[in-house]
């Protein structure tokens, strides 16, 4: 009889259970219940992969600085920017020996625009900046840049619109005393004076019209063709410059080798910024030597302190802008109803 070799014991057919129950070898049907939960799947925490990189929400565009530039001017303590406006004032009259000589002159204005001061902050605690870096996320280091953001976009928001706190003069883009009343553009054979229902040739219509203006109110000291110009459009109306002919040339195409020196810049401020119609601006950049836009601003990031608390620490930051002024409104002209 052929021996059974069951965990280092001999053992022969007619050893019976008993028996191998008594050696500590049990049939495979006869496991003992176990005491944990059966078949336990791997946690959900050991099969999450985190990306490297973060999505973070975003804001609309911020344009006021490509539309007229930023000069950085006074101090953040100032209240006020003030700028001279001079005209020149002079006559002539035929030579006489024995005549008054005609005198020439000037004449001298200040314009005003008020300083407006913001600013925001931030707190960290121990607790929740140990548990963002878990997660690998600087806390505070997000929350500055929130800051910084939150400031930038207020200061976009003036240059559009100013900021009236029913004392101080701070206009912007959109509302600065000087700029000149909207022209509505010609209508079409739609019967619709906007640019969605228009054909390529009275789009251009339209920017032609508008370039003749300035050629005009300018007195001809700016040249559409020789001199930069800004033709800037509401953001809805944008892609209307790709209206093409039966030839395949768009609008686009069409300013860019008329008037190379134009650029097209869009800002959704722009849209219905006129009693709910879009607009356009055209200007030239300088007349006379004079930007014809100034957007003043005075700080654009000043720390204001920095403070322990028991728990964490405390941080506040501030801003100060003049706004937007136009210094020469003959380079301008503006159109609505596109």
């Amino acid at each position: 009889m052929n021996p059974w070799q069951v965990k280092g014991y001999s053992v022969d057919k007619n050893t019976t259970e008993g028996t191998l129950n008594a050696l500590g070898v049990y049939a495979m049907d006869s496991l003992p219940a176990s005491i944990t939960t059966p078949s336990i799947s791997t946690p959900l925490q050991f099969l999450q992969y985190f990306m490297p990189k973060a999505i973070y929400t975003a804001t609309a565009a911020r344009k006021i600085d490509e539309l007229v530039g930023r000069n950085i001017v006074a101090s953040w303590e100032d209240e006020e920017v003030v700028t001279p406006v001079i005209e020149r004032l002079g006559g002539v009259r035929p030579y006489g020996d024995f005549v008054s000589t005609q005198l020439s002159s000037v004449n001298v204005n200040y314009e005003r625009r008020t300083i407006v001061r913001f600013e925001t902050g931030i707190e960290v605690t121990t607790l929740e900046e140990q548990r963002a870096a878990k997660a690998k996320i600087n806390n505070a280091e997000q929350k500055r840049n929130a800051a910084i953001t939150a400031l930038a976009i207020e200061q976009n928001r003036i240059g559009f619109y100013g900021y009236n706190d029913g004392q101080n003069r701070t206009y912007g883009f959109l509302n600065d005393p000087n700029l000149p009343a909207y022209v509505s553009v010609a209508t079409g054979a739609s019967t619709s004076t906007q640019w969605k229902y228009k054909t390529f040739q009275e789009i251009i219509a339209d920017i032609r019209t508008a370039f003749s203006a300035l050629l005009v109110k300018s007195g001809a000291l700016f040249d559409p063709v020789a001199d930069e110009s800004t033709l800037a459009l509401s953001l809805s109306c944008q892609e209307f410059l790709t209206v093409t002919t039966d030839y395949g040339m768009s609008v686009m195409d069409w300013l860019k080798k008329t008037y190379p020196k134009c650029r097209v810049v869009s800002a959704p401020e722009l849209d219905l910024a006129n009693g709910g119609a879009n607009v356009f601006y055209l200007y030239t950049s300088r007349i006379n030597d004079t930007d014809v836009f100034a957007q003043n601003v005075v700080t654009t990031l000043r720390s204001l302190g920095v403070e322990r608390t028991i728990k964490g620490y405390a941080e506040a930051y501030s801003n100060a802008t003049a706004g937007v002024m136009l210094n020469a409104p003959i380079g301008l002209v503006r159109y609505t109803g596109i």
